[in-house]
């Protein structure tokens, strides 16, 4: 398979297309249902699974086209994400069109109601032991990384994540069997379930693009015709050198540029970017700009950038010193591979069309420092999320109300 190069599109992609192809599937549905009311449950269902089915190419492709355009993006994570839940509902209604086909008394129109009512949480029951398996996995990593590293309140995300994870299988579960009472109350209490569903797989979805776009952005190398080599600080030892994280991003970028250099002949200007904290007795900056040089980089060629505190000023005054140097330069960034998604995200904040270099780091510390980055990815986005959960929302009330009014 042909690799996927980065920012080779110059427009978005668009989902245009899903919008007139549910159109279409729906406008199908109801013509088949017109003409043969009493035998087209069938083939509803094939529609259905033919729709989903052509929604996750449709979503795939444009996970594929996001990345030529622009890899580091809240997009690329939804469209991967929810491409696998419409290939698990394609799956879902192909087995229940065999059961109409083959069972008509028993499963009716109303199957594909419910059928679809019931997608987030039976998607939910389908990946709950891969949910288990991978918090399991993710509390041990944290636990090794607690032992290796020292306890830390910020060590402890992946343990959070893995318990909010199973605690909310184990709770709709267990809640979801206590339905009892009247219509109504049986109706809000399947409301409340699926809702419930419908966040839980809002989240996994987003967990699952965001492990897909984070290991092809951290394992991703740019072509070797690149100006300008930003180093993104993590933090300095007490007495004033690189700390392992960030020997390990200025080692990556020298890797690159001699690599650049005895493949092209191209020589790079490094911006090291990183501030003084207040427990430190140096910049960052000035830390990796003696890495640097200590590994026969010529100081020529190193810019400091000594401003900056988070990820966000990193970009910030990087861009500043990139519009100083040279304004159109062919930028890429050195950081941490789990870091490097968030990082290229804040980079085009700033209109900075920025590829990254992931750096190696240990394999306990990955997973917690990538659920970090995931929150860090979901709190960015907070009015997109909004608008695509109300949405679901809706959907799921509006099925509610249909499945239990037929």
């Amino acid at each position: 398979m042909k690799k996927i190069r980065f920012d080779t599109r110059d427009t978005k992609p668009k989902l245009y297309n899903l919008l007139i192809i549910t159109v279409a599937a729906v406008t199908v549905s109801a013509l088949a249902v017109i003409i043969n009311p009493g035998g087209s449950a069938g083939i509803v269902c094939c529609i259905t699974a033919v729709y989903c089915l052509v929604a996750a190419g449709v979503l795939f492709y444009s996970f594929r086209e996001q990345m030529r355009y622009n890899p580091y993006s809240y997009n690329t994570i939804f469209y991967f994400g929810f491409a696998v839940f419409a290939l698990f509902v394609v799956a879902t209604h192909i087995y229940l069109a065999v059961r109409i086909f083959s069972q008509p008394e028993v499963y009716t129109a109303s199957a594909i109601i419910h059928s679809l009512l019931n997608s987030a949480k039976n998607y939910m029951l389908f990946t709950s032991p891969f949910v288990f398996v991978f918090s399991a996995a993710l509390c041990i990593s944290n636990v090794s990384l607690i032992i290796h590293e020292g306890f830390r309140p910020v060590n402890l995300l992946g343990i959070i994540l893995s318990a909010l994870l199973v605690a909310g299988d184990v709770f709709l579960f267990t809640y979801d069997y206590a339905a009892s009472g009247s219509q109504t109350e049986v109706m809000l209490h399947d409301l409340f379930v699926n809702l419930f569903a419908a966040v839980y797989l809002y989240v996994e979805c987003m967990i699952i693009g965001t492990i897909v776009a984070d290991a092809i952005t951290a394992r991703y190398e740019p072509d070797k015709d690149i100006d300008i080599m930003i180093i993104l600080g993590c933090g300095l030892n007490k007495d004033g050198s690189p700390t392992p994280l960030l020997r390990g991003r200025v080692m990556r970028a020298i890797k690159f540029y001699k690599d650049q250099k005895e493949q092209t002949g191209k020589e790079l200007i490094f911006i090291t970017s990183g501030g003084k904290g207040s427990d430190e007795r140096n910049s960052e900056s000035a830390a990796m700009k003696s890495c640097l040089l200590e590994n026969g980089i010529p100081g020529s060629i190193i810019v400091e950038e000594d401003r900056s505190t988070t990820t966000y000023e990193n970009m910030k005054f990087s861009k500043e010193k990139i519009a100083e140097i040279k304004p159109d330069a062919k930028t890429a960034f050195s950081t941490t591979n789990f870091h490097v998604f968030r990082s290229g995200f804040m980079a085009r904040r700033f209109h900075i069309r920025a590829q990254g270099v992931g750096a190696e780091t240990k394999w306990y510390y990955w997973p917690n420092a990538a659920v970090r980055e995931f929150a860090g990815l979901l709190v960015n986005h907070r009015l997109k999320q909004a608008i695509i959960l109300l949405s679901m929302a809706a959907f799921y009330v509006g099925l509610t109300l249909l499945a239990y009014n037929l």
